[in-house]
């Protein structure tokens, strides 16, 4: 009976980040998400699976195994596209004015 609630609880949790991932992963778009906070998240999910897995509990170790893929996949977008403004700005700041 515990299984089912754990199941049940990784199913809606695990479900309810799909759209948000589906979305980043679809536009590619990121501006809106704090890195931060992703990385922060991404690392606790990271822990939630390791528990899961010395607790041997299933339900523990297939929702944070699906949300660790996504949210890593979305922390990867978010680092390439913090790192490709940053070089965008520092090209922008360091060229030369037109002459007119």
């Amino acid at each position: 009976m515990s299984d089912m609630i754990g199941l049940m609880a990784a199913a809606l949790t695990t479900l309810s980040f799909l759209p948000q991932a589906l979305m980043v992963i679809r536009t590619g778009r990121t501006d809106g998400i704090s890195l931060i906070m992703y990385a922060m998240f991404t690392t606790g999910v990271a822990g939630w699976l390791v528990y899961g897995i010395l607790l041997g509990s299933f339900p523990m170790i297939v929702a944070n195994s699906v949300t660790l893929l996504l949210a890593s996949m979305i922390l990867a977008l978010k680092v390439r596209h913090s790192l490709q403004a940053k070089a965008q700005a520092a090209t922008f700041s360091t060229s030369a004015p037109i002459a007119s």
